[in-house]
């Protein structure tokens, strides 16, 4: 017989699939759990603040023993939490709490490379401030300014270069600096000429190509991004 659910009738395939999503859960959601459960419950109470934002309660968590850089099943700490959540008093109240900027979590991100790569400038200049180190690099390798410049963060990227000593010249994983995503992974238009200027004005080498030989201007050239190769000509690319 199929199994009947509310109003209609369910094929006996996505039955058992349904009838099997109810009975296994993700691992994931075990293990968040699990690690709440770990937790002081004064420590739940933070985390929960970091992520709505509450700075009442984060200062009320934190009066009473919380820990500032607990970390919840995803190896976030508050700071993170507030950071994902897009909340930058609550990330501020949290670094005035002495809270570590420069850890990271699961995912080997923290609130400084986190708000590079989403363009969080409030929360990027909150983590300068806080002493980010911005040597550290993500799951990708990569510094906070290389995904920074590939999706078009102008005024992140402004920050990064005047406010830290971030390596205009690091190479990811990939083989990618933040000058070769500004071209290889954008659509060549304004936003990313203006990356690209600054990126030059910073001293990125226009000559530091791909792991498979492919300069930056040889890109540039391929993509038809004319205003983009004049200006790694002008800079001395090959």
């Amino acid at each position: 017989m199929p199994v009947t659910i509310a109003k209609g009738r369910l094929p006996r395939r996505a039955a058992l699939a349904w009838l099997l999503a109810l009975a296994v859960r993700p691992a994931t959601a075990i293990a968040q759990e699990r690690d709440r459960d770990r937790l002081r419950a004064v420590d739940r109470e933070l985390l929960d603040a970091a992520e709505r934002g509450d700075v009442a309660a984060i200062s009320a968590a934190l009066a009473r023993g919380a820990a500032v850089d607990v970390r919840d099943a995803r190896g976030r700490t508050p700071a993170m939490a507030a950071t994902h959540a897009r909340q930058p008093a609550a990330v501020a109240a949290l670094f005035s709490a002495g809270a570590n900027v420069n850890l990271r979590d699961d995912r080997l991100d923290n609130p400084f490379l986190y708000a590079g790569a989403e363009g969080l400038l409030d929360i990027l200049r909150l983590a300068i401030a806080a002493g980010a180190d911005p040597r550290i690099t993500n799951r990708f390798g990569g510094t906070a300014l290389i995904p920074a410049a590939e999706r078009g963060h102008v005024e992140v990227v402004r920050e990064l270069l005047t406010r830290t000593k971030v390596d205009v010249n690091h190479v990811n994983n990939l083989g990618w600096t933040a000058l070769l995503e500004a071209i290889v992974l954008s659509d060549g238009g304004p936003r990313h000429q203006r990356i690209v200027e600054l990126l030059l004005a910073h001293g990125a080498d226009v000559n530091i190509a791909d792991r498979g030989g492919v300069t930056p201007l040889a890109h540039a050239r391929s993509r038809g991004f004319t205003a983009i190769a004049a200006m790694l000509v002008k800079a001395g690319a090959r």
